[in-house]
């Protein structure tokens, strides 16, 4: 009897074949790095205040025509209102001095109705400043970054089941044509509305291209090469394109003109199409055993080795083909009521793991005088923190591990509050520790959900705790804009929010060590332990596919 690695153990795990599938499923994962964070540089807010037109006021009136307000205890420009235009006019014309012959807090203001002049300092443009998305119209920045994220969502929950039915490769080569080719349309946008809608579409394609290459390359490798595959090799390809955003932001300082850096390029991953075969795991599944085992027969020419003239036995199709006979759906991870507080509190984890990711991610830029700088920290700190998971997954429980990330990210959210405001980078630091601590768990809740459940309800529980996660992002955009209001306060609700989800955490059972459970009457026995003693590896095999951390 042999299953399909079995059969196809005669091309070995590193050969040439697989090690050009490995880099180019990588390779095509980097835009999804700089595609999910695109829009901290698109939508960020320049510094701004009211419009003043050429009119005939003296130096200190047009000095003094902005009113000055107090933001966070400091005396900044108003963004949203000046002094009445045709009384300062006036004033001007008769000469009075602002201050001195005029009090100014006594003086009628008005909103910018000639619009707004925008500072070029960091940026040329951004969607901000293209139209005018503040003031009265703020509430549209950060709904724009929700509607992205939305898609996501969207796109994530369908891209799947259109891989079950139409394979891994055409589907992960059109969600990557979808992120594409509507990134390179929004630069043609004239309107907030047309871009918003296209920025939908486009986050349709963005996770799915990320989870269309994941599975497939889980599907062709085997052994430790499917280990590493993925757990680091996608993660890391996700955080290269990260850590290339900020570069190409840096000189590309106009969001249209970014925006064709971000989706040009990507017409160099069309020849890929002649590389990256379809998975024969999915085509054997299908029945088509022909196509099945060309591919197997192309992968032993390339790695130099014979293949045998019968690759796939009849028992590997069958057991390709097997689908278990009793069919379980989305209620029951809520009908028993051990399973429902194990899901509960999975969701509750996951939710905090993804808001805390994306919530300092999109945060970070904001902590430095130079964006560009702290947006390429923020990458760069998780390539340790994918590492870590790495080898969390590798040694330590599992619920150990979730519980000490939640902790680790809560303390520096606490700690930057009593970080004086001339120590930027301190604050820098400790945001950056916390978005490490959040990576890392993020990166381990795939694993450690799909070795909770059985095999009847892996694939579900995976999918409505992530579906469940993907509500942090739609909702990271939303909670920073808080910071308007008290500039701590993003920080209280997510380190209170990860106290709480550990403390929920510490309630999971443990799976270190424990064999994967195979039906709901073994999940329900299931029993935390405190010190396992058994490697974990043979676990880590099976489930280990499905880590993502994003």
């Amino acid at each position: 009897m042999k299953d399909y690695a079995e059969s196809i153990a005669f091309l070995g795990q590193w050969g040439l074949f697989q090690q050009v599938v490995f880099f180019l499923l990588c390779a095509s994962i980097m835009p999804n790095g700089f595609g999910a964070f695109t829009l901290v540089f698109l939508n960020d807010i320049p510094s701004h205040h009211c419009f003043v037109p050429e009119v005939n006021l003296t130096e200190d009136w047009h000095k003094t025509i902005i009113p000055f307000k107090m933001v966070n205890g400091k005396q900044e420009l108003s963004s949203c209102s000046r002094y009445r235009l045709d009384v300062v006019q006036n004033l001007s014309a008769q000469g009075f001095i602002p201050g001195r012959d005029i009090n100014l807090t006594g003086l009628e203001q008005e909103g910018c109705i000639d619009g707004w002049s925008y500072s070029k300092d960091i940026y040329e443009a951004t969607i901000v400043s293209e139209f005018d998305l503040v003031c009265s119209e703020q509430w549209k920045q950060p709904f724009t970054a929700t509607v992205f994220f939305v898609g996501v969502l969207f796109g994530s929950f369908f891209s799947g089941q259109l891989s079950d039915r139409f394979g891994r490769k055409p589907i992960l080569f059109a969600t990557m044509a979808v992120q594409t080719v509507f990134t390179f349309i929004q630069i043609f946008s004239v309107s907030w509305t047309m871009f918003t809608v296209l920025l939908f579409f486009n986050g349709l394609g963005q996770m799915s291209n990320y989870i269309g290459a994941l599975v497939l390359g889980a599907e062709i490798f085997t052994g430790n090469v499917r280990i590493l595959y993925s757990s680091l090799g996608t993660c890391l390809g996700f955080a290269i394109g990260y850590m290339l955003l900020p570069l190409f932001a840096y000189f590309l300082r106009d969001w249209k003109s970014l925006l064709v850096a971000m989706s040009v390029p990507c017409l160099a991953y069309i020849p890929f199409w002649w590389f990256i075969p379809e998975s024969p795991r999915w085509l054997l599944s299908q029945e088509r055993v022909e196509e099945a085992e060309a591919v197997v027969r192309k992968a032993a020419k390339w790695n130099k080795v014979r293949a045998p003239k019968v690759i796939f036995q009849d028992n590997t199709i069958n057991e390709a083909k097997a689908q278990p006979k009793e069919r379980h759906n989305v209620f029951d991870l809520l009908r028993k009521s051990n399973i429902r507080v194990i899901t509960l509190n999975l969701s509750l984890v996951s939710f905090t793991m993804i808001i805390g990711y994306y919530g300092l991610s999109f945060n970070t830029p904001q902590l430095h005088a130079n964006p560009y700088v702290s947006c390429f920290i923020s990458a760069a700190v998780e390539v340790p923190a994918y590492i870590s998971s790495w080898l969390a997954l590798l040694y330590l429980p599992r619920r150990l591990s979730v519980i000490s990330s939640l902790l680790l990210g809560a303390v520096p959210l606490y700690l930057i509050q009593l970080v004086p405001q001339n120590l930027s980078n301190l604050a820098l630091v400790l945001e950056m520790f916390g978005k490490y601590a959040f990576t890392t768990g993020s990166s381990l809740m795939f694993a450690y959900i799909a070795e909770l459940y059985p095999t009847v309800l892996r694939n579900t529980a995976t999918g409505t705790c992530s579906t469940v996660s993907r509500l942090g992002c739609c909702m990271s955009p939303l909670l920073l804009q808080l910071g308007s209001y008290f500039k701590y306060l993003p920080y209280i609700i997510l380190g209170t929010l990860a106290v709480v989800s550990a403390i929920a955490a510490f309630f999971l059972p443990e799976s270190f060590g424990k064999p994967l459970p195979e039906t709901v009457q073994q999940m329900q026995r299931s029993r935390r332990v405190k010190c396992p003693c058994i490697s974990g590896k043979e676990t880590i095999k099976t489930s280990v596919l499905l880590d993502s951390p994003l």
